[in-house]
């Protein structure tokens, strides 16, 4: 059964890997498989879902729903927008807040607020990274956190207090605060100044039809090289693609014109008879445009605009897309999307409805929100109760659990939450993912599975002693983060972890946190964490800046991590 189970782990993390299906899916799929081989029984199957640590992260992701209401950004914008007197500023606001509030609502404040900067480039990537960070110091700062106490809790252990992370976590934020500040100018790409349009890497498509009075004029007589901040790169005509474009090329009838440059100015276009500037008939649809990253959840991923049934699953046409700084050419409904892609949609009436549908595929940090804002007071009712309630579970005064159970009916009573948003705060991947991995973890230390592993660890670092043992979990932790996410990464090491401690004879503590800082490791890549994919786009980032930036982040991290730990918890 051993190894049963090892290569369903395998073909478990290779799925991950190759991102066939969403991790819950994956996760709940072979927690099935080993119910009906027998692995876990049915009782112990169902125990796993209502996990008193996976309930409270239920919950807190339902309280900050509330939180992300609140007008942070109007705060933040009052920050002088100079890079070189605010850096230091970005990285520590956003590092406190990200220590007891979601990630991905931290970044998207800060790229709603810094988006028009110059330096834009030189901000973004850091401001993910330091919200990872500040994450790591509190445990509800990211969901990885609460995972790992779920799993704690699960192995009868003494449950992770609020603030237990922060031994470790606020050095850490103070070392990668020092890492921005010092080489994120160095380091990092400028960003094009706004008005460089020839080098933007929007990619958008307007139609001539028969109607249209640009027809049998050319280039130049059109006008079409005098637009404010939209430059025409290509000509689609049939299955001929013309590039570059002559100003004394003549415009025909069903011509597919290929603009990049600044979308917000896409009504330079709409100024022209006869230019159909959506792919699609645009009467149902409004010119209001929403900037979204595809999520690497999304169904959408490998496949073509037009084949993914966009516009009736969404009420919204793709106007844009960009990547990175990959220059894309053809048509817009030929791209096939990729997660990280940034896209900007015009949006139907009914878009605004389908918030489950919006939350699973896209990461949204349009300035028009898909929730209504609440007004000064009522954030400020919000923000004085969120900290009173942690304030009260922190001094043991209150049960974190009754702490956000109070305050999400005291958000639903002052009416700042309604039924509907609680409903869609409702995660339910995470909470398949989680019971899933709780039920998974079981199996592999029921079967023996995880003490062969944790074996083969003992068996390559076991010469360095405990010392050595406790690395190698914190270096495998880094390596599935990178390859597979955080989450998933800290679900499958965990049982790994607590192994390796039970054959050592050692507190397992030591060993748990390894697996808390690793699976925050996300330096590397822009597709390990969700922050840093909706950065990519929006900062112009290669892959390659993610590598010279983060790996010596990622080195100099696992430094403080691996000398910290063993001082504050011992083996």
């Amino acid at each position: 059964m051993k190894l049963f189970v090892l290569f369903c782990l395998i073909i478990l993390i290779i799925l991950l890997y190759k991102n066939v299906l969403r991790p819950s899916v994956l996760f709940f799929g072979l927690l099935c498989l080993f119910l009906l081989v027998g692995l876990i029984k049915l009782d112990n199957f169902l125990i796993n879902f209502v996990n008193p640590s996976l309930i409270t992260l239920i919950i807190l992701l339902i309280v900050a729903s509330a939180l992300a209401k609140s007008d942070l950004v109007s705060f933040i914008d009052k920050i002088d927008n100079k890079r070189k007197r605010n850096i230091f500023m970005f990285s520590s606001i956003s590092s406190i807040l990200s220590a007891f509030m979601n990630n991905t609502l931290v970044v998207s404040v800060a790229i709603n607020t810094l988006y028009n900067n110059r330096n834009v480039s030189k901000i973004l990537l850091p401001i993910s990274y330091i919200s990872i960070i500040g994450g790591t110091c509190t445990l509800i700062g990211t969901s990885t956190n609460l995972i790992i106490n779920s799993f704690v809790i699960e192995s009868n252990l003494k449950p992770l207090k609020l603030f237990d992370f922060a031994y470790v976590g606020i050095p850490l934020v103070i070392v990668g605060i020092l890492y921005i500040i010092f080489f994120s100018r160095k380091l990092l790409p400028e960003t094009p100044q706004k008005d460089e349009k020839k080098d933007s890497n929007y990619f958008l498509e307007a139609k001539v039809l028969k109607d249209s009075n640009l027809i049998g004029k050319t280039v130049k007589e059109n006008r079409l090289r005098n637009l404010e901040s939209l430059f025409l790169t290509e000509i689609l005509r049939g299955n001929d693609l013309i590039t570059p474009v002559s100003p004394d090329e003549e415009i025909k009838e069903g011509d597919l014109l290929i603009f990049t440059g600044e979308i917000s100015n896409i009504k330079d276009l709409q100024k022209f008879k006869g230019l159909q500037v959506f792919e699609e008939e645009s009467d149902v649809l409004k010119d209001n445009l929403v900037w979204v990253v595809l999520s690497h959840r999304s169904d959408l991923t490998g496949k073509k605009i037009k084949d993914s049934h966009f516009r009736s699953r969404f009420d919204a046409a793709v106007v844009a897309v960009k990547r990175g700084q990959k220059k894309l050419t053809g048509k817009i409904g030929n791209i096939k999307l990729q997660a990280g892609d940034y896209l900007i949609l015009a949006t139907g009436d009914d878009f605004y409805k389908k918030d489950d549908l919006l939350h699973e595929n896209f990461y949204s940090f349009s300035k028009l929100h898909l929730i209504n804002k609440l007004n000064r007071n009522q954030t400020l009712i919000v923000l004085l109760s969120f900290f009173i309630a942690i304030l009260c579970s922190a001094i043991g005064l209150i049960s974190l659990f009754n702490a956000l159970i109070i305050l999400m009916f005291f958000y639903f009573f002052m009416k700042i939450l309604n039924v509907s948003e609680m409903r869609s705060a409702f995660n339910i991947d995470l909470l398949l993912l989680i019971g899933s991995a709780l039920g998974i973890a079981k199996v592999l230390i029921d079967t023996g599975t995880a003490k062969m592993i944790s074996d083969q660890i003992i068996m390559i670092f076991g010469s360095y002693g405990v010392y050595g043992s406790f690395i190698g979990i914190y270096l495998l932790t880094v390596i599935f983060t990178e390859i597979i996410t955080n989450n998933a990464a800290a679900a499958l090491v965990f049982p790994i972890a607590y192994s390796t401690a039970m054959t050592l004879g050692v507190d397992p503590l030591p060993f748990i946190m390894a697996v808390v800082y690793g699976a925050s490791a996300s330096f590397i890549t822009p597709y390990g964490y969700q922050t840093n994919l909706m950065v990519f786009s929006t900062g112009n980032y290669k892959p390659v800046d993610f590598l010279k930036f983060g790996l010596p982040l990622s080195i100099v991290y696992s430094i403080v991590v691996i000398i910290l730990v063993p001082v504050f918890f011992k083996f």
